[in-house]
C-alpha cells in the first residue's frame, strides 16, 4: 500500500505533505533524521493520511494537496477547522 500524508509541526503549526510506502518509517525519518526541510520544525505529528493501492494515485493526491496552497481547506480536510 501507498500513503499520502499531512504532518503538522509542533513548533509553528506548519504543514508538510508527502507520500510513502511505509508511513511509520517515513514519520520517524522526519522526526529523527536530518531531512532538509523538516529538521528545523521537529517534532512532527501525523494529522491526516490516505491509503492507495498504487504509488501513482498517492502521488496525484499529494500534488493535489500541494497545489491547494490553502491552509483553511487543509484544516477542513484534516478536521481542525470549519
Amino acid at each position: 500500500m501507498f500513503y499520502t500524508y499531512i504532518l503538522r509541526s509542533a513548533v509553528d503549526n506548519s504543514f508538510y505533505i508527502g507520500h510513502t510506502q511505509n508511513l511509520n518509517e517515513r514519520i520517524n525519518k522526519h522526526n529523527f533524521e536530518n531531512s532538509r526541510y523538516t529538521k528545523l520544525k521537529r517534532p512532527w505529528e501525523i494529522v491526516y493520511s490516505e491509503e492507495f493501492t498504487t504509488r501513482g494515485d498517492a502521488i496525484k493526491r499529494e500534488y493535489y494537496f500541494k497545489r491547494l496552497k490553502n491552509r483553511k481547506y487543509l484544516k477542513k480536510i484534516i478536521g481542525l477547522g470549519p
